[in-house]
């Protein structure tokens, strides 16, 4: 056998010919289903720059993407040959990703609609015939499963037409949904009790209720943030801690206005023990209890204002 002039010589004839623009409309001609051929106005033909194809395979397939525009009017069609000299049996799926991928290029250059993408695999391998099917849904190991989840209209979780009693029997999703559902629409404070209450079955970690409420101080609408948030801690034993963190850092970001020399000597015996000490000192130490509980690092310095160099320093003598 001749030497090879190319180390991909499949893709370089597949791609010196099919570029032809008039070779290119005989192939369409040949191999496009009628109803396809009927939308295509083949003499706008465009051969699109670029390449879908994976390159640990490149020696063994090749793509090339033609655009064409619509017969009926505006839009587009975008006709995908896949060229192949070895079979894959994953083929189907490479050839709906590289087609989502064109439709992705279609959307970057401005359009506000997805086109039509049409593969083909033109294959000319070894093994005769192609044995593989080129139905990407084959590809999954339960076809009939596929085929219910991605024939029919992805699941809608719309929580904004959920009623609050409904969200309430969600367990530990409650937090999330109730506030996530009412977080551009009322003031947070008409949430108190249903707040308190979902807290009160201890599904939630000190780490969830401290993102929680930081999302909802950022997000939402509460007229008096610091009185809300208190108020939930009184009432809310396991976390109380957690959330007078919240409602101090509130005051080191300036959000509202002044404790009055330290939240009144402590809350409760000392699950935050006053601000007496200095407000640097009182945040070291609620930083110090909310490590130890198992807090994430990254929440207790976000909500007590400490520094990298204090956080270091909160266990050393």
């Amino acid at each position: 056998m001749s030497k090879k002039f190319t180390p991909t010589p499949h893709d370089a004839i597949f791609k010196q010919f099919l570029s032809e623009k008039e070779t290119a409309k005989d192939f369409f001609d040949i191999w496009l289903p009628d109803e396809i051929k009927a939308l295509c106005d083949l003499e706008s033909l465009k051969v699109e720059s670029g390449s879908f194809v994976d390159s640990e395979m490149k020696n063994y397939q090749s793509d090339i993407l033609y655009s064409v525009k619509t017969s009926k009017g505006s839009g587009y069609i975008y006709v995908l040959i896949e060229a192949q000299s070895s079979p894959d049996k994953l083929i189907a799926w490479r050839l709906m990703r590289y087609s989502m991928t064109a439709m992705q290029k279609h959307l970057e250059a401005g359009h506000k609609e997805l086109p039509l993408v049409f593969p083909i695999l033109f294959y000319c391998g070894e093994q005769s015939p192609h044995p593989y099917s080129t139905n990407w849904l084959d590809c999954f190991e339960d076809r009939k499963l596929a085929e219910l989840v991605y024939s029919n209209p992805f699941k809608l979780a719309d929580v904004t037409t959920l009623d609050d009693g409904e969200i309430m029997q969600h367990r530990r999703m409650a937090l999330l949904t109730l506030i996530q559902k009412h977080i551009r629409r009322r003031d947070m404070t008409e949430l108190l009790d249903s707040i308190v209450k979902l807290l009160s079955y201890n599904y939630y970690t000190d780490n969830q209720v401290i993102t929680m409420f930081n999302y909802l101080i950022q997000e939402g609408n509460a007229k008096k943030p610091m009185e809300f948030i208190t108020e939930i801690a009184k009432q809310s034993e396991k976390h109380e801690g957690a959330l007078m963190t919240i409602a101090h850092a509130l005051r080191q970001e300036g959000k509202i206005e002044g404790i009055q020399e330290g939240m009144q000597k402590g809350i409760q015996r000392g699950k935050i023990e006053g601000i007496q000490e200095g407000e640097k000192q009182a945040s070291m130490k609620i930083a110090r209890q909310l490590l130890e509980k198992g807090v994430e690092r990254d929440i207790v310095k976000l909500s007590t204002g400490l520094t990298d160099t204090e956080m270091s320093n909160l266990f050393k003598d």
